[in-house]
Formats: C-alpha cells, structure tokens, sequence
C-alpha cells in the first residue's frame, strides 16, 4: 500500500490523502484550501493525481476544507461514488452549493476589478454532477466501496455526520487495515455525542490540530462567553462572532440558550445572519437521532421561540444589511468562521473601529486569514477594499473548539488494543504535527512520523 498526503500535510486545511493498492486508487477527503493568495492558487492548481483514475472518495465530513474540491474533483474527471455518513450527504449539496456560490461572486468581483473573465473554481452544475456521485451510509454499518476493499464509519463527534473511517484493504489475499481519524471533536461537548474509539489499525491517520496543549474546561469557557456578552453589552456595543456555519453556529445557540435559561444572561437578542447555518441548523435536527440528548430540546425550543432570548435567523441581503443599523446590544453570529469570506466581513467592517463592540472568536484561526491576524492583535487589516482600524474587544473562547486537544486525542489512542504499524500525525501546523508525532512515540511507545505535504511512503 502506498499513502501521499496532498492537503493537511504540515497545514490545517485541504485534507486530502491518496490510497493507492495494487488493485485501486481512492482519496481520504479532498478537501478546499483555506487562508489568503497562496490557498486560492493552490486550489486552482491541477489535481497531483490524475482524477479519472480515482475509484471512490472516503469523506470524513462536510467542512470545505474536506470536502470543498470534490465539484472540481468531478469536473476534472472523477466518475466514481463518494462514500459518506447520511448525515453529511445531507450537509454536502448544501456546503458545496454554498461554496459555488460563493465563488461565482468571487469570479465576478475579480472580473469587475481586471476587466477579464476570471472563472470560478466551480459551478453549481458541477456541485449537481459531483452529488449524483455520493453515497450515504449508516454510522457502524459496513460497506464495499470496491472489489477488495470494505469500510466502515464510526462516529467522530467532531460536526454532525463527522467520521472515523476504517478501511480493510486485501492485497494478494493479505488485509491491511487502514484507519483515518478526520477531525476529532472534543468530549463532552454541545450538539454531538462523544468520539467513538477503534479497537486496532496497521495503518493510522490521526489528525493534532491541538496536539500541542489542551483547551480550557466548559465552566471556565462559559464564564469568558457570559463575560465577552456582559462586557460588550455594558459598553453599548454589538458582539460579532465569525462563526462556521455548520458545527460552530449550533454549539453556541445552545450554549446561549443554556446560560439564558439558566438566568446568566438575559436580554439576548441573537441574529444568525447565514443563509448556510440556517440550512445547516434545519439539517442538524433533520438527523436528531445522532445529537446529544440534552441538545435536541434547546434547539427545538430555540427555533420555536420558547427560550428567554430572542432568536433571529436573516433571510435576505437586505436583513443583513440592516443590522449594520443596531447600534448596540445585539449578538450577530456570521460566516466565515476564520473571516476569509462571506457575510461577518461586512459585520467586522461597521463594528471592528468601535471601542464599545466586541468580537468574539470560538475556533481555530489558521495561518494567513484575517481572523488570525485579528487574534494575533493587528492594529488595521484590510476589508472590501479599505483599511480599517480595530478598536473593539477582541475575546477568545478557548474551550469550545470542535477539535480534540492533546489529552483527549491521547485518550482516543489509548483505546487502541495494539498499535498500529504506522502512525501518521495530519491536519496541524508544522511544529505542532511534528511535536504530536513526538509525544506519541514518547507516551504510548508507537512508531509516529509527521507527515508532509507531497510525501509518498509505502507501507
């Protein structure tokens, strides 16, 4: 068997690792770039494999930057099935459709602005080619992608739908058991249940997103969200969170909806303003059955208005415009949740040069988007084409990430009833997947190797 890693290899984002046998070929994940120039290039790069030969995909799950190329994937040649959970095939049409959107208005801006005809990465029509490809299946329910191969899917609990996958691969009548983490989610969190562990692997893909250090715990996490709305709300001002629309957004309805029922805050009045988290929240309680227990009611009560807060999903350009009018004491969640697009860059616009608003951040930050830079303390950053100062707040959630941190994604190999003959450490920034290859080696005795992008092994 021979692995290469062309996407969160030395990086966090653009998740895509090629499997190739003596009988198939096929991708874990093909996932977007995420973060500036550099990323928007790569993502009009050539395929460094040739997708016709491709058999099948085995997708984790539905953030773009896991599953945002396969519409290019599909144009560029791919004709075979994109194996996923039924909760994410459900997610897929509506975040690549999204994303084709949002790219079509990035053609056009960029045509405007060059006076040529820039194309977008994709188009709808290859976002309804590429989902006439995909296949969902049941959580723990076994499948055969292709002659020699069977997989199956175990719950990661990092967004709905997210997955474990396990692949048995037979070469000359020897199996291999392949084993891909995807993105971990972090016990004991909002909205999904808790990662499901594997008993054993020959080969191991684990993600170290946070393999470097551990988040904060929940009571010290909801105190710093109490205290970012008390604070912002005494000052007169608004409170912007850039927000991922499908994971992020519902964990802090929840959450919200929790602390106002509880009586920590009170006066809420919250603006979703995402057509996408919209969707994605309908979809979320479409699939109630894999939520966490406790998440189903405040959800249901929420969007039925029976909670002590006010509630507000926007419906229109127009609706999004005009919260730029309030003045104070409103919570506007928007996409994107690392500020590299969408609607929060207009919020951040109005609200970052007033010292009375605040701007929360509850998740990751990679390298070369603005919300890193944000978080990182620049005094201007560049928005629609104007330099804008920052004066507000800045507040940061360090518990609520979707990503396991160091203890638990140790605690999720501890289950391993053996240890894998190879253990790749993806999906976290150089140092990071370097160190967490370390710490493997160094705690649980394994053989661990960060990985790096366009390596090639054979295992």
């Amino acid at each position: 068997m021979r692995l290469s890693f062309h996407g969160a290899a030395g990086e966090v984002t653009g998740s895509c690792h090629l499997v190739e046998t003596g009988r198939t070929r096929f991708l874990l994940d093909c996932g977007m770039f995420q973060g500036g120039r550099e990323a928007r290039e790569r993502n009009f790069a050539p395929f460094p494999f040739a997708p016709r030969d491709i058999a099948f995909v085995l997708l984790s799950h539905s953030h773009l930057d896991h599953c945002g190329l396969l519409p290019r994937l599909a144009a560029q040649g791919f004709r075979g099935r994109i194996w996923c959970t039924e909760p994410t095939a459900d997610l897929l049409a509506i975040m690549l459709g999204d994303s084709a959107h949002i790219h079509a208005k990035d053609a056009a801006w960029q045509a405007r602005r060059s006076g040529g005809e820039p194309e977008p990465l994709y188009t709808m029509a290859d976002v309804e080619r590429v989902m006439a490809l995909v296949e969902g299946v049941r959580y723990d329910r076994e499948f055969h992608p292709a002659a020699g191969v069977r997989a199956r899917f175990r719950d990661a609990g990092h967004i709905l739908g997210s997955a474990v996958v396990e692949a048995w691969v037979d070469e000359d009548g020897a199996e291999t058991k392949l084993a891909f983490s995807g993105d971990l989610g972090q016990p004991s969190r909002p909205v999904v249940r808790d990662p499901v562990g594997i008993d054993d692997a020959d080969v191991l893909i684990v993600e170290s997103t946070y393999g470097n250090r551990d988040h904060k715990g929940m009571p010290e996490t909801l105190a710093e969200l109490v205290d970012a709305v008390t604070q912002t709300f005494a000052h007169g001002g608004n409170l912007v969170v850039p927000a991922f629309a499908l994971g992020r957004t519902q964990d802090l309805l929840v959450l919200l909806g929790e602390q106002a029922v509880a009586g920590h805050l009170q006066h809420l009045k919250v603006f979703v303003d995402s057509p996408l988290a919209a969707a994605a929240t309908e979809a979320t309680l479409r699939h109630a059955t894999v939520l966490d227990e406790g998440t189903r009611d405040i959800l249901r009560r929420a969007l039925a208005g029976r909670l002590p807060m006010q509630l507000r999903f926007t419906e229109s350009v127009d609706d999004s415009k005009a919260l730029n009018r309030i003045r104070g004491g409103a919570i506007i969640i928007a996409a994107s949740g690392m500020c590299d697009a969408g609607r929060v860059r207009h919020h951040l616009e109005r609200n970052l040069p007033r010292a009375e608003c605040g701007i929360l951040f509850t998740g990751f930050q990679a390298q070369g988007t603005l919300g890193r830079r944000l978080v990182d303390g620049a005094a201007t950053v560049r928005l629609l084409g104007e330099d804008v100062p920052v004066r507000a707040q800045r507040y940061t959630l360090g518990g609520l990430s979707a990503h396991a941190d160091r203890t638990a994604l140790l605690g999720w190999l501890r289950k391993f009833r053996r240890p894998p003959k190879h253990t790749f450490t993806v999906h976290g920034e150089p140092e990071t997947a370097t160190g967490f290859a370390a710490t493997i080696e160094r705690e649980l005795g394994w053989r661990a190797h960060a990985a790096s992008r366009g390596e090639a092994v054979e295992v």
